[in-house]
């Protein structure tokens, strides 16, 4: 075992000694150790039911033979980070998570891990540490939130209440309405419940065979949740007998199969920043052109918030992940021979996972499009790309053309919208807001939810070196690369020149001559936003959206 590193001969009586101190006894060090990576706290609504999550990890550890250690991991809300400047730290923590959890597993020799994540940064962290390490490792997370139900009967989330914001300083919604949204939108501890980021890179840690079924979809609040938490502390002592490891699992097919139940499932365009770095420390390459590929060949299957009306939960009772898959599997798109934490593989694990509504899992030869629900732009204003989620995109703005309207800050973006500066027809440019300029990389959801709110979802379009919230809809086109404050062409643009938006053929262009983007070129020097702490660290380090913004320390 790995863990004899500090428990086995007499050169460890030391070690033993701590051990000791901690209460341990012989009997618990003769066996596998386990590390139970917890990420609850007390101020991320979808961690506050981890305390329960990670007891059951623990005495599903203890069942089948093991000696669970519980190790802390951190996690921001990116829903109370949003719209101030702690938006600045919410992407930056995937990294730290990463790293912490690096540290915690090398330091201590844990055998195996539980990583017990739930929301938007401290999965795909979480990922990325589980391929770094690479001892055998397996996920399940506290569950997606029911969702919220108003006075009506509809449901409703958190993306409406954002939207019901925008609403409320166009005059189109009265103070008594909103605090209704407000009290209902989030009525359950869990991970928001639409198909936002965090829902989004729980789902595809199904896919990409670390976690066991259901992990993505099982609502935080049903009892299922515990049980699928012990079966996965039994489900970790098998892969460590097996010596079954993250990169076993997490091959280029497996991130092609992610890729391609992505599209299927319209989710978060944060993924496509999430994906190539877990990849990147798998030691394997993804090119987000390939998304654009897979697009073309995988019908979007399922429309939940924001895209549609349907929630997490429906989901779950249509039969989750595996079912999408296994419509999927009809067209032979997915590589269904790649080993999963089940020990099987993934054919093994979606046989007969039907399709239990075809209302919210549209079946193959009747999708909500033909094409998957990310698409990947380029032009000469995003050379590197930029993504959208054109799942939704109003079918009216997939081709647009409009002047830019220019600004150098979220905050800015925001004050022009809520003073009516911004009509139909206008393209927002956001930048500085990238890894480097932010730095940080916001999501920019207040200003999308003030546009729909207006009414202007159908006729304004967005873009931005920052990022979105997956709660964000409408033509909303991120991770622009390279960005403004690396000389990106996205800070050439001028007020009022005009911007070619054509999702359809994955084009976006700026309408300005070579010439005259030259000579911009040569007058252009791009603002620098200071930062300190983490953030200039950071700052230092990050590389471009396109690569996953993920932290390269030069040669």
């Amino acid at each position: 075992m790995k863990s004899d590193n500090v428990k086995t001969g007499v050169e460890r009586a030391p070690h033993r000694s701590l051990f000791n101190a901690l209460g341990m006894t012989e009997e618990e060090l003769s066996r596998p150790l386990i590390g139970v990576v917890n990420s609850y706290n007390e101020i991320v609504p979808g961690h506050m039911n981890l305390d329960k999550i990670t007891e059951a990890v623990k005495k599903g550890v203890y069942l089948a033979g093991g000696t669970p250690i519980e190790v802390p991991a951190i996690a921001v809300c990116d829903g109370i980070a949003m719209n101030h400047t702690g938006m600045k730290y919410s992407l930056v923590t995937r990294e730290l998570i990463c790293d912490s959890t690096e540290c915690l597993a090398q330091a201590h020799q844990f055998d195996g891990l539980v990583m017990i994540p739930n929301c938007d940064k401290n999965v795909p962290g979480l990922l990325m540490a589980a391929a770094r390490i690479n001892i055998p490792t397996i996920f399940v997370s506290g569950g997606p939130m029911l969702a919220g139900r108003r006075l009506d009967g509809k449901q409703t989330c958190l993306s409406t209440l954002f939207e019901a914001v925008g609403q409320y300083n166009a005059g189109k919604m009265s103070l008594e309405k909103l605090t209704e949204f407000e009290e209902k939108a989030c009525p359950t501890c869990g991970s928001c419940s639409g198909m936002y980021t965090a829902n989004s890179m729980n789902c595809l840690t199904e896919v990409l065979g670390m976690g066991l079924k259901g992990n993505g979809t099982i609502p935080a609040v049903y009892s299922e949740r515990i049980r699928l938490a012990k079966h996965a502390g039994m489900q970790i002592m098998k892969l460590v007998e097996q010596d079954i490891k993250p990169r076993d699992i997490m091959t280029k097919d497996a991130f092609l199969n992610a890729l391609t139940v992505d599209m299927a499932l319209g989710c978060s365009t944060n993924s496509m920043l999430h994906l190539p770095a877990i990849a990147y420390e798998a030691g394997i390459e993804i090119n987000l052109d390939i998304a654009n590929e897979i697009s073309k060949v995988t019908p979007n299957l399922c429309h939940l918030a924001p895209a549609g009306d349907t929630f997490m939960e429906d989901l779950n009772e249509a039969g989750g992940v595996y079912a999408v898959m296994n419509e999927l599997d009809k067209l032979g798109v997915l590589h269904t021979d790649c080993l999963t934490c089940t020990t099987k593989t993934v054919k093994e694990n979606i046989d007969g996972c039907i399709n239990l509504d075809p209302n919210i899992i549209h079946p193959v030869e009747n999708p909500y499009m033909k094409t998957g629900g990310i698409a990947v732009l380029r032009g000469n204003l995003a050379p590197d790309s930029c993504v959208v989620k054109q799942s939704a995109v109003a079918p009216e703005m997939l081709q647009h053309k409009g002047p830019a309207r220019v600004f150098d800050s979220e905050e800015e973006a925001i004050t022009a919208i809520r003073a009516g500066k911004i009509v139909a027809g206008d393209v927002v440019v956001i930048r500085y807001e990238g890894p480097k300029g932010g730095p940080g990389m916001r999501e920019m959801l207040s200003p999308t939810s003030e546009i729909a709110g207006m009414g202007l979802d159908k006729d304004v379009a967005l873009i931005t070196d920052g990022r979105f919230s997956g709660a964000t809809r409408g033509a909303s086109i991120g991770h622009v690369s390279p960005e403004a404050a690396v000389g990106g062409p996205i800070g050439l643009v001028h007020e009022g020149d005009m911007i070619d938006i054509d999702i359809i053929n994955h084009s976006i262009q700026l309408c300005v001559s070579d010439e005259e983007l030259a000579e911009r070129k040569k007058n252009f020097t791009p603002k620098k936003t200071e930062a300190t702490g983490y953030l200039k660290k950071y700052q230092a380090m990050v590389t471009s959206a396109n690569t996953g913004a993920v932290l390269k320390v030069e040669d």
